[in-house]
C-alpha cells in the first residue's frame, strides 16, 4: 500500500480557524495514531499573532519552524526561533510565541504525551468566537484541559 501525502488544499479544508488569535490549525496525527504517547498539529500564524501565556499540567510541546520566525517566551526567557530551528517547551513551563515574520508562518508542533488537539482547539474556536474572552472564560476553559493560561499574548516589541 502506497503511503498517501496530505495536500495543501486538504489541509486546508480540515483546518480549525481561530481568528482572535491569528491562528489555523490542523492536526496532523492524532493521539490514537500514537497510543496516546504523542499528537502532531501543524500551525500557521498570522503575523502579529500567538497564544496567551499559559502552563501545561501534562504535555510537553516540540516547536519545530517551517516558515518565517517567531519570538518565544519560555519561563521568562525569550529567544527567536526562525525556520528550520526547535524550540522545546517542558511541561509545567510558562510560555507563549508571536509571528514576527510580515507573512504567515508555519510550524510543526510535537505535543507529548498525545493530547486531543481537535477537541481542546475547537472549544478554543468557540470560547473566542467574539475574540479574546475575559480571563475567567479562559480559566474554565484551561482548568477542563489542565492548562492555565497566566498572562496576555507576546508582542513582537
Amino acid at each position: 500500500m502506497k503511503p498517501q501525502l496530505i495536500d495543501e488544499e486538504t489541509i486546508a479544508d480540515h483546518a480549525i480557524h481561530i481568528p482572535a488569535i491569528g491562528l489555523d490549525l490542523t492536526v496532523c496525527i492524532e493521539p490514537s495514531a500514537t497510543q496516546g504517547r504523542a499528537t502532531l498539529i501543524e500551525t500557521r500564524d498570522a503575523p502579529g499573532f500567538g497564544p496567551p501565556m499559559h502552563r501545561h499540567g501534562n504535555e510537553t510541546e516540540v516547536f519545530h519552524v517551517l516558515q518565517g520566525a517567531y519570538l518565544f517566551e519560555v519561563d521568562g526567557e525569550r529567544r527567536v526561533v526562525r525556520a528550520g530551528e526547535t524550540l522545546t517547551a517542558r511541561v509545567g513551563t510558562t510560555h507563549r510565541f508571536v509571528n514576527i515574520s510580515d507573512e504567515t508562518s508555519r510550524m510543526l508542533v510535537l505535543i507529548s504525551p498525545g493530547f486531543d488537539a481537535t477537541a481542546f482547539f475547537s472549544e478554543l474556536r468557540d470560547v473566542m468566537s467574539d475574540g479574546m474572552p475575559d480571563p475567567a472564560t479562559l480559566a474554565r476553559l484551561g482548568a477542563k484541559w489542565e492548562i492555565e493560561f497566566v498572562g496576555p499574548p507576546l508582542t513582537g516589541e
